[in-house]
């Protein structure tokens, strides 16, 4: 697969998933009258102590969780009051994401595989 095809495919998926999130959940002008959403997203999963976690952070800024979509993106609501604490928040009141960043989490990846490869190469040499 070309690089241009894997980003086409990776670009798609995104698209599915963001009409997914739109779609899965639908709100009235009562229920969005006064509230505010936003949507947390990790390259790693979000399960157990990690969510518990998420939550217990996001909590501290008013937020309050809604829905799970996956293992790796989660809707939260706040009333929109609650911007007048933000000033004074210790986590970024509108994060949209969690744990390490996609960029990190591509250079662990290349580094591991850079690893791997020198290794092999390293026991080839060594037994040649």
């Amino acid at each position: 697969m070309s690089a241009g095809a894997a980003a086409a495919a990776v670009a798609a998926q995104q698209a599915k998933l963001r009409e997914e999130e739109e779609e899965l959940t639908k709100y009235s002008e009562k229920d969005l009258s006064g509230w505010e959403f936003k949507i947390v997203r990790s390259v790693t999963k979000i399960n157990n102590e990690r969510f518990r976690q998420l939550c217990e952070e996001e909590s501290k800024n008013g937020w309050e969780l809604m829905e799970k979509f996956d293992d790796n993106r989660v809707r939260f609501k706040r009333l929109i009051e609650n911007r007048e604490r933000d000033a004074t928040a210790d986590i970024d009141p509108y994060r949209t994401h969690f744990g390490i960043s996609e960029g990190k989490f591509a250079f662990v990846i290349i580094g591991a595989v850079f690893v791997f490869i020198m290794i092999v190469t390293l026991i080839i040499l060594y037994y040649s």
